[in-house]
């Protein structure tokens, strides 16, 4: 099982507002003029970046004026794309406290801080109080959490009852010896994979109803294909990015997900439902 230590160690940067600040900088961009598309390539740490978001985050349909949850919000990304789209309150938590930290500069920088409260803590006993929140989401969190029916009852706790829940995270479709490292885990000991029909247990055990699920996997080697492609053509890649979280591992990490995707071991999947009670 791994513990939080061992999880928030892996995604343990050091100095990652500074380089973030160099490579924006390096990209002719500044503290002043930086804006939401500018951070995207290095705060959406998950499959298909941006472009996924989007998609995942329109079926929840979020309300002007809601306040809503992100859970793992790692740099908060996610939540600031949300609270500006859809002009609402967003909370964050995130184990890492090193991505909050800098998650809280990145919303002073795009003039976003007054919507957004990022936290550094446990998604598995969250300091707030029942029934919060409006809404909320979680994209590549659940990977590094084994205990799935805690995490969903204690999301559960602080949703009021009809809220949308959405997940998208990375699962375990077949089975196989996975590539490691990849990007959540450097080997088995932090990784906690899950079915889809886990997840399903889990949601329906703490009270949501499944609407909708879409196996991503197709999505997602189109994107890497992508992303390979527009690489070679640039010769390398830009100065802010991915590898700006991962450094030196990134190409090793993507490499190894991508096999993983390819051999059918793993798949990105969205779940959207809705709690019922």
């Amino acid at each position: 099982m791994p513990t939080d230590k061992a999880v928030s160690d892996h995604y343990l940067h050091g100095d990652l507002l500074n380089a973030i600040r160099t490579s924006l900088e390096k990209a002719g961009r500044t503290v002043e003029s930086v804006t939401l598309a500018d951070l995207a390539p290095v705060d959406e740490f998950h499959i298909g970046g941006r472009q996924a978001t989007e998609r995942f985050l329109s079926q929840l349909n979020f309300l002007e004026d809601d306040h809503v949850l992100d859970v793992g919000c790692g740099l908060g990304g996610a939540a600031r794309y949300v609270a500006d789209k859809y002009n609402i309150q967003v909370t964050g938590i995130d184990l890492t406290p090193e991505y909050v930290e800098t998650g809280k500069v990145l919303c002073t920088w795009v003039r976003l801080d007054k919507q957004i409260s990022l936290h550094a803590g446990s998604a598995l006993d969250m300091p707030f109080q029942d029934r919060t929140f409006d809404g909320g989401y979680m994209m590549h969190v659940g990977m590094n959490i084994e205990n799935k029916a805690r995490l969903f009852a204690e999301i559960s706790r602080v949703l009021r009852p009809g809220a949308p829940f959405g997940v998208y995270d990375v699962m375990r479709t077949r089975d196989g010896e996975l590539a490691y490292p990849v990007p959540w885990a450097a080997d088995g000991s932090t990784s906690s994979l899950g079915t889809p029909e886990e997840y399903r247990q889990a949601l329906d055990s703490a009270g949501f109803m499944i609407s909708r699920e879409t196996n991503r996997r197709e999505f997602a080697l189109e994107f890497f294909g992508q992303l390979r492609a527009r690489l070679e053509a640039e010769g390398g890649p830009p100065p802010l990015g991915l590898h700006t979280l991962m450094k030196e591992s990134t190409a090793l990490k993507i490499g190894n997900l991508v096999d993983n995707l390819a051999a059918g071991y793993v798949a990105p999947v969205e779940i959207i439902a809705r709690k019922e009670w």
